[in-house]
């Protein structure tokens, strides 16, 4: 039996490419990078309310937590 072999730009464009990922990409590195913070140290920009709830990218709206505390949090408010 032989596997077909994976179209990964297919995959990754399905998963990560439409416009408003894209988006929100570029919105979450512009918060990493409001709040100083460099890639790696384990603390994440936190939006109090959340992108996907219409929350902005404001200095309000920020805070730096650790990446397991804001996994936990999600989306929620």
């Amino acid at each position: 039996m032989v596997k077909a072999k994976r179209n990964y730009r297919k995959e990754y464009d399905e998963y990560q490419g439409t416009p408003e990922q894209k988006k929100n990409r570029a919105k979450r590195n512009a918060a990493r990078a409001k709040l100083r913070l460099k890639k790696g140290d384990g603390i994440e920009a936190d939006h109090k309310v959340p992108l996907s709830k219409g929350g902005s990218n404001t200095k309000r709206n920020l805070r730096a937590v650790k990446r397991s505390t804001n996994r936990k949090k999600g989306a929620k408010k």
